[in-house]
């Protein structure tokens, strides 16, 4: 059994961009050395997150408008009051989707359903880089 770790690099603009990570996912995997196992994605840091989903814009779409609804920009947070930053919301949504997608992999592979992507979301209200590490356990 081995572990692999490697980090997937991304400039983002935030504003609960989603950046469909899936293929470098795959890169990951066919790059490890390891043909099945258990893979995790996890982001570092307290105003990204990540997730699967149908990558397409109604989807997409559906999913920030969904956020805008739970935590809209507007309101009064106590995390801007302290820090004046402006991103309180961006917290919230991070925390609500979470940091990190454990999944199976197969035959060098993701083991994902057809219309199933791994992305990652950016909640933050500024443009970002952004590292994300891809942890590999298997043979």
């Amino acid at each position: 059994m081995g572990v692999v770790s490697t980090t997937i690099e991304l400039s983002t603009r935030g504003d609960a961009q989603v950046v469909d990570i899936t293929e470098q996912v795959r890169a990951g995997i066919a790059e490890s050395g390891l043909s099945d196992g258990i893979g995790c994605v996890f982001v570092p840091g307290a105003t990204g997150a990540v997730t699967t989903i149908e990558y397409e814009p109604g989807c997409v779409a559906d999913l920030q408008a969904l956020f805008d609804r739970l935590a809209p920009p507007s309101r009064d947070y106590e995390h801007e009051r302290r820090w004046g930053d402006g991103n309180g919301h961006s917290h919230l949504r991070a925390a609500l989707l979470g940091p990190s997608l454990a999944f199976p992999f197969n035959d060098r592979a993701p083991s994902l359903g057809t219309w199933q992507q791994i992305v990652f979301v950016d909640f933050d209200n500024r443009p970002r880089s952004r590292k994300i590490v891809l942890q590999l356990v298997g043979d």
